[in-house]
């Protein structure tokens, strides 16, 4: 007898609603725990976005959905968190940036240039292959799995090599996320410091939200901002890295073809409208109406998407990919985190 297709699949438009709806549940503990937290210390020491990480990778760590829960996860940590973010420009202003100045964004690009490369070196000296090396110097050095995902075909990347990749840099940039506000207090850095200390350091967009939330909103925004220039930075990595490899093909295969980069790659959607919202904000054109339901909404969905990408992170995955891994990615972070310290010291903001 033939087997019945499970009920997502009979009902292709509702096919997200289970993973979707395994996401609110872990927000929703994730919420309810910062709610307890703030009713039992005064304070949210750890607030939901961060929870909603760490609670996902122990579900996915100890139970891997079925896969019909899959569709759903994704749709939150991509699509919601897209949404997110380009919601959240909505509450920006460029003058945080603008009043950093010119000396803020050079230092921005040579700290992306430093890191890829010192990332990769370390990751050739210890002896990782050139490719695995690269992602995770990519990965580090921009902004993650999102990173990581848009090289790898260009560099014609193994499957393995990618998974292990994100493993690493999805596991160690929770850790990041969750030590970013204790170093800042540490450190004793300033509001807007830390926001740029987070920008320089988090991997992705909505992780910046989780290390700069306990430090503000002047933290938020110019860490947010701080983040986009290094996301917009991947466009030119990817087309710099197709050129190279397209030029290696020509002189192995004279007869070969370069590879053609997307504008959707390198500029995906989600900033551009990140980037129109906050530029809306910023010359007030944008209805103060707008403003507060646009940061609420940003706010429950950036919750959702870190869920998202919590139930991604097999907290296993760390033992399975093998000590040169985590050594490089380990150091390389160390490195970034200690370059981005000391810009903030040549430009006089720490």
């Amino acid at each position: 007898m033939k087997a019945q297709p499970s009920f997502p699949a009979r009902v292709p438009g509702l096919a997200h609603v289970p993973g979707l709806a395994l996401c609110a549940a872990v927000s929703a503990g994730a919420l309810l725990l910062e709610h307890a937290e703030r009713l039992t210390t005064g304070n949210a020491w750890l607030e939901a976005l961060v929870i909603a990480i760490v609670l996902g990778a122990l579900v996915r760590t100890f139970w891997t959905p079925p896969r019909y829960f899959e569709s759903g996860i994704q749709c939150a940590a991509k699509t919601m968190l897209e949404i997110a973010v380009a919601l959240m420009g909505a509450t920006v202003s460029f003058g945080a940036m603008a009043a950093a100045g010119v000396p803020l964004l050079l230092s921005i690009v040579a700290t992306v240039i430093g890191a890829i490369a010192a990332s990769f070196l370390i990751g050739r000296v210890i002896g990782l292959p050139d490719k695995m090396a690269l992602l995770v110097a990519c990965g580090n050095g921009i902004c993650g799995n999102s990173a990581i995902a848009a090289v790898a075909p260009v560099i014609d990347a193994e499957c393995d090599d990618v998974a292990t990749a994100i493993a690493f840099t999805a596991v160690l940039g929770i850790a990041v996320v969750i030590a970013m506000p204790f170093i800042a207090t540490y450190l004793h850095l300033s509001a807007a410091a830390g926001g740029i200390m987070a920008g320089l350091t988090v991997y992705a967009v909505p992780q910046v939200l989780a290390a700069a939330g306990p430090m503000g909103t002047a933290a938020v925004q110019i860490g947010t901002l701080i983040k986009l220039v290094r996301v917009l930075m991947l466009g030119p990595i990817v087309a710099v890295l197709s050129l190279f490899m397209a030029r290696r093909a020509a002189g192995t295969h004279p007869a070969a073809t370069g590879r053609r980069v997307s504008l959707a790659r390198l500029v995906p959607l989600f900033i551009l409208a990140f980037l129109g919202l906050a530029a809306l904000h910023s010359f007030g054109l944008l209805p103060e109406a707008v403003v507060a339901p646009a940061h609420n909404a940003s706010g429950l969905l950036t919750v959702l998407s870190m869920a998202g990408l919590g139930l991604g992170v097999n907290l296993r995955d760390v033992t399975a990919a093998g000590p040169r891994v985590v050594f490089v990615v380990t150091v390389s972070l160390l490195l970034l985190g200690t370059t981005a310290f000391v810009m903030l010291h040549a430009i006089g903001l720490a």
